[in-house]
């Protein structure tokens, strides 16, 4: 049985080739930029008018002649000269004769006269050309997530698609004779397996999609021709239950019999211990506790981190966020611990049912707090790690 800090470092020192591709921006969303890419225009592309108002070719006086008017989409290829304006709206080309913009609420218009209420300064209510970006500069980075925002920017750029790092395809073996699906008879020794669509859950909401499901009753034969499949057919593979010493529990001598190299089998924590992560060739496969709580802490504590590493993301594995404890805590434990908990503000709260096979109060928590093993006392106010999840 290894540390936690051992079972991190197994993981950080993993080699694999993270593939590139092409995607249209819309397609590219959620993804990792695999290239720098760099402006092929300015932006904007002319100076351009922060508000509605006037646009005026600055001279001695506060009175000036409107000679025209300027649309957002228009371009004014008249010169204008010192007293007089036109009229623009937000976003439109300013005239390169004009030096500034004076907001409609600060004016007085009778005609074709118009009247200011104060002296204007120079490149007031006007975005320079360029001013967001010029053209040749870099626009993102290598290694930016493709957040809305990056798409809206690289759109407004004039690109149509970008080089990203392709995501990991994902196969979820769930394992288990004493398991039904919901909306089935529930008989005699049966639980409904719920491990498949919490994992699934949480993949979806972490913007991995590629997933596959693959079921398999406890016998030797089954479980390593189900794994088998899934290594095969996917990046990573998620095998849900099995892993423990049992006399059903098939999986840690299939994957042997497949000859999946174990980086590490046993972690010295709780919930999560029987966790066990191979590799075959550049296939990673982890093998999950089968009780719910534990699964999804192991989850968010080490698949996440490896998905986000293959997808492009530098991500490192444990927490340096802090939070204050809300109260004090008795730790008396020789496994570290991962606890479900809530943050509120910028305090965590430590809450109760924190049985590997509970997950209703999972249910309410949204963060995990890690504390090392030992026998000791946490005062309220004491810093803490916490995962965010």
């Amino acid at each position: 049985m290894i540390s936690t800090s051992e079972a991190f470092s197994i993981l950080e020192n993993l080699k694999y080739s993270k593939r590139v591709m092409e995607l249209p921006l819309l397609e590219a969303r959620s993804h990792v930029l695999a290239e720098t890419v760099f402006s092929p225009i300015n932006m904007p592309p002319f100076c351009q008018a922060t508000m509605d108002g006037f646009a005026v070719c600055l001279h001695d006086s506060l009175q000036y002649e409107i000679v025209g008017e300027v649309k957002a989409g228009d371009f004014y290829t008249n010169e204008l000269k010192p007293g007089q304006a036109v009229k623009i709206f937000t976003g439109a080309a300013v005239p390169d004769s004009a030096q500034a913009v004076i907001q409609i609420e600060k004016v007085t218009v009778d005609g074709s006269n118009l009247l200011l209420e104060e002296i204007i300064k120079p490149e007031t209510n006007v975005r320079q050309l360029g001013a967001q970006i010029m053209k040749g500069a870099i626009a993102l980075e290598e290694g930016t997530f493709l957040s809305p925002a990056a798409i809206g920017f690289l759109t407004g750029l004039g690109f149509t698609k970008v080089k990203v790092f392709q995501k990991p395809s994902i196969g979820i073996v769930v394992t288990g004779n004493e398991l039904v699906s919901a909306g089935e008879n529930l008989s005699s020794g049966k639980v409904y397996e719920s491990n498949a669509i919490m994992l699934q859950t949480a993949l979806f909401d972490a913007n991995y999609n590629e997933v596959s499901l693959y079921k398999v009753n406890d016998d030797f034969e089954n479980t390593k021709n189900a794994l088998e499949k899934s290594i095969n057919e996917n990046d990573i593979v998620l095998v849900s239950g099995g892993i423990s010493v049992g006399d059903y529990d098939f999986v840690g001598k299939a994957l042997e019999s497949l000859k999946v190299e174990t980086l590490f089998y046993k972690v010295n924590q709780k919930p999560g211990k029987p966790l066990l992560v191979g590799k075959q060739n550049e296939k990673i496969i982890f093998a999950l506790p089968g009780n719910p709580a534990a699964s999804l802490t192991c989850f968010y504590v080490y698949v996440l981190p490896t998905l986000q590493r293959l997808s492009g993301i530098s991500h490192k594995y444990g927490s340096d966020l802090k939070k204050n404890l809300a109260h004090d805590y008795a730790v008396d434990n020789p496994r570290s611990q991962f606890l479900k908990a809530s943050i509120v503000d910028d305090s965590v709260t430590i809450l109760s049912h924190q049985d590997s096979g509970m997950l209703n109060s999972f249910a309410l928590a949204n963060a995990l707090v890690y504390v090392p093993d030992g026998n000791y006392q946490l005062l309220k106010g004491d810093k803490v790690s916490v995962y965010l999840i």
